[in-house]
């Protein structure tokens, strides 16, 4: 190859390398925007149910409110949204293989001494033969979280958390501890 010719083939290779900085950046920004609508509408609705309701009558809500608002936020972004975790209560919420990986990942960089609340990880990956925008940014366990959550659960929210969810392993957590993740895809 000659000097000229490999001149030219860096400065793609380089120019390449920029675009798809930039594509990344720009994805992380609009997808930070649609965890923060998601999130801020989940929270709302568990909030409001909380006060109004309590935890036992909130559960069921969110049994229904919480995948009903991921595919709202999915349907109005053009994103797939949704929430995942290494300790399931949802089965359908089960982590694939990437987003099973960056859990893992963050719960080293939060032993590491990372901040949590700034736990976040995205890629553009191939999936399916095309390139795929993956975004998946950390939920740490807050104080409201533990009571249906938490290392000890009131016994009438542990039984509607067994009506609701048999198969339920998302229990145990303490206040900082990783509770999941929001996570995001969306082809490039």
């Amino acid at each position: 190859m000659t000097k000229s010719a490999l001149a030219i083939a860096t400065a793609l290779l380089i120019s390449g390398n920029v675009q798809a900085d930039q594509s990344l950046q720009t994805s992380m920004e609009e997808g930070k925007g649609v965890i923060k609508a998601f999130f801020g509408d989940l929270k709302g609705e568990l909030e409001k149910g909380m006060k109004q309701s309590g935890p036992v009558d909130t559960i069921a809500s969110c049994n229904i409110v919480a995948p009903s608002l991921a595919a709202g936020h999915s349907q109005m972004s053009g994103w797939e949204v949704g929430r995942t975790s290494l300790k399931l209560r949802n089965q359908k919420n089960a982590p694939d293989a990437w987003e099973e990986a960056v859990l893992k990942e963050f719960e080293t960089r939060k032993s590491a001494g990372e901040d949590p609340m700034k736990l976040i990880k995205a890629e553009i990956v191939e999936e399916g033969g095309r390139e795929v925008f993956r975004m998946m940014k950390a939920i740490p366990t807050a104080e409201v979280c533990t009571k249906c959550h938490g290392e000890t659960i009131a016994e009438p929210v542990a039984a509607k958390l067994d009506e609701l969810y048999p198969s339920d392993k998302a229990r145990g957590y303490k206040v900082g501890d990783l509770r999941g993740a929001f996570t995001l895809k969306k082809p490039m």
